[in-house]
């Protein structure tokens, strides 16, 4: 079968989303229901065995089929490479750091400077606070992260439009 990266990832959500909506639906099917007389009979009302059984089959299955597809996945990941000769796994990786990276420098652009007057019995002064960085070089330093990110980003999804063969 052929198919790409994007395609595997989508097949991957929607067996993952059968894989949870079946261990919910398997825990209703748990218990069986009777109902015991007092002179000793019983009255089956609900019967869920064959229920639990095939669903219980069926999450196996999807289970097995979630790790092929995630083992395929992931030799892909560290098998395709960037330009830059960087695997996707490892561009992955790299960006996740550099958006932490940025969102961490762009909350050092929230402080400002302050000047306080404090007053104590004798004496009146002024407490500063100066940021101690050029807010410029921050932003230039942000934008270039920006541009790094987006283009390894753009490289990731040209890689995962390429197609394969595989056996599902």
């Amino acid at each position: 079968m052929k198919i790409n990266l994007s395609s595997l990832m989508g097949l991957i959500n929607e067996s993952e989303t059968q894989y949870s909506s079946l261990l919910y639906s398997l825990k209703q099917h748990v218990f069986n229901s009777t109902v015991q007389e007092l002179n000793g009979t019983t009255n089956i009302i609900e019967d869920n065995k064959k229920d639990f059984q095939e669903e219980m089959a069926e999450v196996e299955r999807l289970s097995k089929e979630i790790t092929k597809m995630k083992s395929i996945l992931y030799a892909k990941n560290n098998s395709f490479t960037l330009s830059d000769g960087r695997t996707i796994q490892a561009a992955i990786v790299e960006n996740a750091n550099l958006r932490k990276l940025r969102d961490g420098l762009q909350n050092l652009l929230r402080y400002r400077n302050s000047k306080q007057r404090v007053t104590e019995v004798n004496n009146s002064y002024f407490q500063i606070q100066e940021i101690n960085y050029n807010a410029d070089e921050l932003k230039s330093r942000i934008l270039q992260l920006d541009n790094a990110i987006r283009r390894t980003d753009f490289e990731i999804s040209k890689l995962n439009s390429v197609e394969f063969d595989v056996e599902l």
